[in-house]
Formats: C-alpha cells, sequence, structure tokens
C-alpha cells in the first residue's frame, strides 16, 4: 500500500497534469477561434481561470502551448500492454485505437486543434518538427524492440517509415475534415500491412520468413 508521502505526491502531480491540460485545451480553443497571433497568453490566462505566472510556469512560449503533444506517453503504454503473441501489425493497430478511443471529446477535439495549426501556421509546423522527429524515432524503437532487430534494420525502418506516413496522412486528412474518424481511418489502411506474409516477416525469430 503506497504511503501516505507517496499518495500526496500522487495527487499533486495529478493536480499539475490537469492543470497544464486545462490550460492548453483553452489556449487551443482561443487560437482556432481567434487565431494564433491574436491570442495572448493573458488571454489564456483569463480563459483558463489561473494567472499569466501560472501559464508560463507549465509554458514557457506560446509556441509550447501550440504543439507540445502528451499523447506519446499514452501510445508507447498501451503498445506494451499488446500480447506479445499479438503479430506485430496487428499490436501497432490495437495499440493506436486504444489511445485515440482513451481520450475523451474534449481532448480528440484539442488533438484535432493542434494537428490543424501544425499544418496551417508555418511558424509551428517548424516548431513541430522536433515532436514530428521523436515520433518517428518512437515508432522505429518500438518496431524494432517487439522484433527482436536494431533500429538500422531495414525491415524496421520499412514498417516504421511506412506507419509514420500513414500517421501523417491520418492527421493532415483530419485537419482538412473535422468529420473524419481518425481512429477508424488509421485502422483501416493499416489492416493492409496486417498480413500473414508481412506478420511472418516481422516476427521476433529474425530469421523467420526469410528462406
Amino acid at each position: 500500500m503506497p504511503e501516505k508521502g507517496e499518495r500526496v505526491a500522487g495527487l499533486r502531480e495529478r493536480k499539475k497534469a490537469k492543470t497544464r491540460s486545462t490550460i492548453q485545451q483553452h489556449a487551443l480553443r482561443l487560437f482556432r477561434d481567434q487565431g494564433y497571433d491574436a491570442t495572448t497568453m493573458e488571454q489564456i490566462a483569463e480563459a483558463a481561470e489561473v494567472s499569466t505566472s501560472t501559464v508560463f510556469r507549465y509554458f514557457s512560449t506560446k509556441e509550447e502551448l501550440a504543439v507540445s503533444d502528451e499523447q506519446e506517453a499514452f501510445f508507447i503504454q498501451a503498445w506494451r500492454a499488446q500480447p506479445d503473441d499479438l503479430p506485430l501489425v496487428r499490436a501497432l493497430r490495437h495499440a493506436i485505437r486504444s489511445t485515440l478511443e482513451g481520450l475523451s471529446p474534449t481532448e480528440l477535439g484539442a488533438q484535432r486543434d493542434r494537428d490543424v495549426l501544425m499544418f496551417t501556421v508555418p511558424e509551428l509546423w517548424a516548431a513541430s518538427l522536433g515532436n514530428v522527429t521523436q515520433a518517428r524515432r518512437t515508432i522505429t524503437e518500438l518496431v524494432a524492440e517487439r522484433s527482436g532487430r536494431d533500429t538500422d534494420d531495414a525491415a524496421v525502418r520499412a514498417l516504421s517509415g511506412t506507419v509514420f506516413g500513414i500517421i501523417l496522412d491520418a492527421m493532415l486528412r483530419w485537419a482538412q475534415d473535422p468529420a473524419q474518424d481518425i481512429a477508424a481511418e488509421l485502422d483501416q489502411v493499416l489492416a493492409f500491412l496486417d498480413n500473414d506474409q508481412f506478420n511472418r516477416l516481422m516476427a521476433r525469430d529474425p530469421d523467420e520468413g526469410r528462406s
């Protein structure tokens, strides 16, 4: 059973995470409704009912408010929760769907608002490149880990690059059309990779499917 100090620390961290999320959701709404350039940190603080100094405590710049994305940790958790005997591509499909379906409507809307900003505001696309690069690296590392291969293995790079492209395309389509069901869209496209031949190639035994 957790000690009292651990429970207090855990509660404190959850409160911080909630405050951070609330501030960002209000910021993304304001960016959407009145434009990124027209929105000030003071307006964001007022909308979130916190002080401007509190906003800066969680987000050092307005750019960070727009591009910061906390979903990667949830995806990694969902990925590692997949059964070991599940084929790699199927595990990937399940992890992505689990991550997206775990978001509340408000969180999902904020995610789309972030994607729209990334694709439509040039300075935010530049600021997002770090996140984009990290996402590409994470997918490569997770595919390598599950398949028992190196990150520079050709099959790992082929799969992770393809998956990354599929995700980026789905994000762009979703940004253009809010009616898109991004979870269903991703699952439908990834299903084309979820076949016996591809799953045998990516099986944990690196020699399997190569004869």
